[in-house]
This record gives C-alpha cells, sequence and structure tokens, in this order.
C-alpha cells in the first residue's frame, strides 16, 4: 500500500476496510486488548476513573515538531493527566478523506504509537470512516481516554486558596506559533517547534510532591490568559502574575509582535498550570524541574483575597493591567 490512496472502498467494512487495518492500523497501534477486535475494549479499571474526549481538526496536518496524531493523543493524555489520573487507555476514531495519502496516514497512525508508549497508554478501541472528497479536508480525529484517578487527590478549583502560589512549567506560546509558520508559511528559525508532548509523568510527580495540589490545567485554546480567567472565576479569588516571570522564547515573541498578539493568549500542548499551597511549592517545582517537560518551570504568580474573579498582570515597569477572558481563537484550528 506504499503509494496508494484512500478510497471509499476502504470505509465500506469489507475486504480493502481489512486490508487498511492489517497493513496500517494494527501495525502501528497493535496490543492485545485492540488485537481481539471486538466492538468494544474490555479493560480492567479500579477505584475513581477519569474519562475524557477530544477531536482534532488541525491544519496543517504536518508541521514543525509534530502531526495531528501527536496532537490526539498527547492531547487526550494530558486531559486525562490535569484531573489527577493515571492514563491507561485510549480510542481513535479516523474519519479520513478519499484520496489521503496511504504513507501520510501511516506516518500520523505510527506518530500516534510513539506517544502512546512514551505515556504509558494502550489504543484499545477505535473506528475508520472514509468521506467523500472535500469533507473531511484530510483526516480528523476523535478520541477518548480512561485513567485511574490517583488516591488521595482531588483537583476542583474549589480548593484554590489565597496565598497559593501559580506555577507554569515552561515557555508559552510555541505551539500556536508552529501552526501559524506552517498554516502561512512563515520563514522561522528552527527552534520555533510545537511543545506538543504526553505530560502524564509530569503531573505524577507533582502530585508524588505535593498530593493537595488544587489544580491542574493545560492552556490550550485560549492560552494561559484563558486557564487562570476560569480558575479565578470558579473559585472566586484573584490571581496576580508577574510579567517578568514568564517564559517566552524570543522567536514566539517575535512572531507575537509581527502579528499583534499576546503569548499569554496564544495556545499550547505541553505546557501545565498548577496552583500549590505555598509551603509544598519548592516541592512541587522541584519535582517538575527534574522532568524533561518541566525543566524550565518557574512561579509566576499567587492567588489573592483581592479583585475576586479578576486575573492581573504585575508589568516590567511595576503597573498592574486586567488580564481578561479572550474573545475567542485567535488563532483558528490550533488541534
Amino acid at each position: 500500500m506504499a503509494n496508494e490512496k484512500v478510497t471509499l472502498a476502504h470505509g465500506a467494512g469489507g475486504k480493502l476496510s481489512r486490508e487498511l487495518m492489517d497493513e496500517v492500523i494494527l501495525p502501528a497501534y497493535g496490543n492485545p486488548v485492540l488485537n481481539e477486535l471486538h466492538d468494544g475494549a474490555a479493560v480492567d479499571m479500579s477505584g475513581r476513573v477519569a474519562f475524557t474526549t477530544d477531536s482534532y481538526v488541525v491544519q496543517p496536518l504536518f508541521f514543525a515538531g509534530g502531526n495531528i496524531g501527536k496532537l490526539a493523543v498527547c492531547g487526550t493524555v494530558n486531559d486525562l493527566s490535569m484531573t489527577g489520573a493515571v492514563p491507561r487507555y485510549i480510542s481513535a476514531g479516523l474519519i479520513i478523506e478519499e484520496g489521503f495519502p496511504i504513507a501520510d496516514l501511516r506516518k500520523i497512525v505510527e506518530t500516534m504509537r510513539r506517544m502512546a508508549d512514551e505515556a504509558g497508554v494502550y489504543i484499545v478501541t477505535g473506528d475508520t470512516k472514509v468521506v467523500e472528497r472535500g469533507k473531511a479536508d484530510g483526516i480528523f480525529i476523535n478520541t477518548a481516554g480512561i485513567g485511574d484517578i490517583i488516591p488521595g487527590t482531588d483537583i476542583s478549583p474549589k480548593h484554590v486558596k489565597p496565598g497559593m502560589k501559580v506555577i507554569l512549567s515552561g515557555y508559552i506560546g510555541d505551539h500556536a506559533a508552529a501552526i501559524l509558520a506552517g498554516r502561512h508559511g512563515l520563514q522561522l528559525p528552527d527552534s520555533v517547534r510545537t511543545d506538543c508532548a504526553p505530560l502524564a509523568g509530569l503531573t505524577q510527580a507533582m502530585l508524588a510532591a505535593a498530593p493537595d495540589i488544587a489544580v491542574l490545567r493545560d492552556p490550550t485554546r485560549g492560552g494561559v490568559a484563558a486557564v487562570l480567567n476560569e480558575i479565578a472565576e470558579a473559585s472566586g479569588c484573584g490571581i496576580l502574575i508577574d510579567e517578568d516571570a514568564i517564559p517566552v522564547h524570543p522567536e514566539v515573541q517575535g512572531v507575537c509582535d509581527i502579528l499583534g498578539f499576546d503569548p499569554l493568549y496564544l495556545a499550547n500542548e505541553g505546557k501545565c498550570v498548577a496552583f500549590v499551597p505555598a509551603d509544598k511549592a519548592q516541592a512541587v517545582l522541584e519535582a517538575m524541574q527534574a522532568n524533561p517537560y518541566g525543566r524550565d518551570a518557574r512561579v509566576i504568580g499567587e492567588v489573592t483575597e483581592g479583585a475576586p474573579g479578576q486575573v492581573g498582570l504585575r508589568t516590567s515597569i511595576g503597573g498592574i493591567r486586567v488580564v481578561d477572558m479572550p474573545l475567542g481563537n485567535l488563532v483558528p484550528r490550533i488541534c
């Protein structure tokens, strides 16, 4: 199938459907649970369970540092991880446009397998549909995931209290900048790449250091600004962050300066924001910095009693400005 294209017959449930499964899907995802090829997967779970689902429609499908398949697995793993869960199993639904190159499909599913292996999850069930040309923009992916919530954790904005520290796991805006570059053919340095990564190991290390972390969130659409506003509103507390503490790569800041964006509002796919009791902040920070995906972690602010429901930014010149919730998507279809 090296030079073939996906046809409508590949989604019809017959011989070509089985060929696609046997030659492309199973070699990438194959594991003891999926290899049963039942209509659903029978899996072992215990205790409290986290469950999430998401769909991925990004354009371009391939971009600096990743592709839609990497986004699909990492996004689902990260959504589970932010609930305080250990991700276990993922489903993968592929909606493929007629004429899509089999070689590209193979790259995408192999990337999904690599990310699943890194995150320690199995892709255990799924579905493939083929639609007519012009109906799917290449390929769309839907995923769902389940995981075991770590005993003793209770991730919720209701636990956010004044005095807690706000910790960010690293540089922001890289993913949105990579998507913009790929979509518009911008000539940017090779260092501008998606930050897309599976954060399960990072969040588990953080929770081992401080099981009473109040909230974990991944700042995807709407960026750090959206996450902080959501937590401020849900908790009824104020949040004050320091502009000088927020890490932004110079190349990403350059993209923002040219296009008129604020890095706080740009999407990330491999970052984590945590609200941590002040007396545990150093331990959490050290645990994060020992992980490859948290080595640039730092405290960027704290929760306050004043200005309930609002987010403030202490600027480099000493003033404070309000960081509002974004009104819409600054960069459409970033995942």
